[in-house]
């Protein structure tokens, strides 16, 4: 075998460097299946939560370890991402449910 054959696979180069991107994402989709099943102010919390996780790690991990979350500086994304989740998460909680009085 040479060296190339013992390389590291390539899906876990992409998992190493995207993990925290992969797992943000994770939890869009089960947002939108809440939403598309009807329960949209589960879905909303769960969007909101996925902006928040995204915050959290792009505080938290280095630059090179957060793949496309890394969209400006560390201050402005962890600021956007944390203001957008904030926003998402109140107004789901302060909505009133459908139907009910």
């Amino acid at each position: 075998m040479t060296q190339v054959d013992k390389a590291v696979p390539v899906w876990r180069q992409f998992l190493r460097c995207h993990l925290p991107m992969v797992a943000v994402a994770l939890v869009i989709v089960l947002a939108v299946i809440f939403v598309a099943s009807d329960r949209w102010r589960r879905g909303a919390f769960f969007f909101g939560g996925a902006a928040l996780l995204a915050a959290a790690f792009r505080l938290c991990l280095p630059t090179e370890r957060v793949g496309l979350l890394a969209v400006r500086g560390k201050p402005y994304d962890v600021g956007v991402f944390g203001l957008l989740g904030t926003a998402i998460v109140v107004l789901a909680a302060t909505i009133n449910t459908l139907g009910i009085g």
